[in-house]
């Protein structure tokens, strides 16, 4: 008998963005959402899922605003954890901030680590130095932001406290998707874990596309689907005990190189 925790369903939403335009995203994301048939553990957005890949500041809200009180309710709504990023303005500084949202209303987050600074977000984002790790229905989930999936050590799981599901969320441009596609697929390998990764699709204000190729892979980094460049939602299950039985029979990450990381 399949204990309940063992199955998780993850609902991926790869979708164009309107540019710097929150009501606009807010109400096509909440339509999506609301049209998922099937109940779901987990929905992951992408990066800056309410505005798109914008390096204005003045569009970032406080904590506990619009965005935040709309992923309470989608959380709410749909009895699943809901995952992605927008724009915080906080004590003067502003953040790329990752929230993980649950039915009850808590909350927990952690900002973007590596800023992208080919497209000046170092220079109006403020880098965050905390790994999250979310529990969550019997799973450890460790959710990050698009750049972030270029740096392997931050990426890393630790046989001290693993996780067993890696997110990305982003806004990870069309013209470099072989890299997209070949780094979700190494981090799957290394660390022995799914990994989903959800991207926009569409081109954003500054004529930079963007061709989705959202996707989730198992812990041998082989793909479960691909979701190309379509707008669509789709929803993967992973099982818990093909993981841990894998991870039994080769577990490799007991072998990692243990490091401290400088923050």
């Amino acid at each position: 008998m399949i204990h309940p925790v063992d199955k998780l369903a993850v609902c991926l939403i790869q979708t164009e963005l309107y540019w710097e335009d929150a009501t606009a995203n807010l109400s096509s994301l909440e339509e999506k959402i609301a049209g998922i048939d099937q109940p779901v553990d987990v929905v992951v957005l992408p990066e800056m899922f309410n505005t798109g890949f914008t390096m204005d500041t003045r569009l970032a809200e406080p904590m506990n605003l619009t965005t935040t009180k709309w992923m309470k309710h989608i959380a709410l709504q749909t009895n699943a954890l809901i995952i992605g990023s927008f724009a915080v303005k906080e004590n003067g500084l502003f953040f790329n901030r990752l929230m993980c949202v649950q039915p009850d209303g808590s909350f927990l987050y952690s900002d973007k680590r590596h800023l992208f600074r080919m497209g000046e977000e170092h220079q109006n984002y403020t880098s965050g130095n905390t790994r999250l790790l979310v529990k969550w229905k019997g799973w450890n989930i460790f959710p990050l932001v698009c750049y972030d999936l270029r740096f392997p050590v931050w990426s890393r799981n630790l046989a001290s406290d693993p996780y067993d599901l890696l997110i990305y969320v982003a806004n990870w441009p069309a013209r470099r998707a072989h890299a997209w596609r070949t780094l979700l697929k190494a981090r799957a390998i290394e660390n022995l874990a799914y990994v989903v990764g959800v991207n926009r699709i569409g081109a954003d204000a500054n004529g930079v596309g963007h061709q989705g190729d959202s996707a989730a892979l198992d812990f041998l980094g082989e793909p479960l689907f691909d979701l190309g460049n379509k707008e669509t939602e789709k929803i993967v299950y992973l099982s818990k005990p093909e993981l841990q039985k894998y991870r039994q029979s080769f577990p490799a990450y007991l072998d990692a190189d243990e490091f401290n990381l400088i923050l």
